[in-house]
């Protein structure tokens, strides 16, 4: 819903002058690596965040990513290669999630408001998406715990990424 409504206000952001991003296109794809940028650093805080919980919680890495790229895309890992399979998706999935951060900022939304609607869309999707797709129990079922570091991890991804983006723009 929030891409579409980004897309319809395209053609009312008023445009910079003189520069690549004169044009709804070259706003556009400006808006859009900007992003991509963010959603990279912001991939970089959520897995050392993670990391440093992993270490200290004992938790192995989770397979999520990889479980719901292969119920969606219908796409698998070889054989033995499940693990470099999900870290591979995590650096796609976290990555391309800063494209969001760049239509937020193309809506007029930067700063405080536009991370925690980025925060909230990334951590909404995965606690809707993953239960759906059976590879992970409804948040009904997490302990209190497990949502505070799960919220915590993507805390850190959206405020990181935010930074990063209006560092940028």
């Amino acid at each position: 819903m929030i891409i579409f409504t980004c897309a319809f206000k395209i053609k009312y952001i008023k445009m910079k002058r003189n520069s690549h991003e004169s044009t709804v296109l070259g706003e556009f794809g400006s808006a859009i690596g900007k992003g991509l940028i963010a959603g990279l650093a912001g991939t970089i805080a959520i897995t050392a965040s993670q990391l440093i919980e992993m270490r200290i919680t004992k938790r192995k890495a989770s397979n999520a990513p990889a479980d719901a790229v292969k119920k969606t895309l219908h796409i698998e890992s070889t054989p033995g290669n499940r693990e470099e399979f999900a870290n591979e998706v995590h650096w796609v999935y976290g990555t391309s999630w800063g494209v969001m951060r760049g239509l937020l900022s193309m809506a007029g939304l930067n700063g405080f408001a536009a991370t925690t609607l980025h925060m909230a869309s990334i951590w909404g999707t995965a606690v809707t998406i993953q239960p759906r797709l059976n590879i992970a129990p409804p948040l009904s079922e997490w302990e209190p715990k497990d949502i505070a570091i799960d919220l915590l991890h993507h805390a850190v991804y959206a405020i990181v990424a935010g930074l990063v983006y209006d560092a940028i723009e």
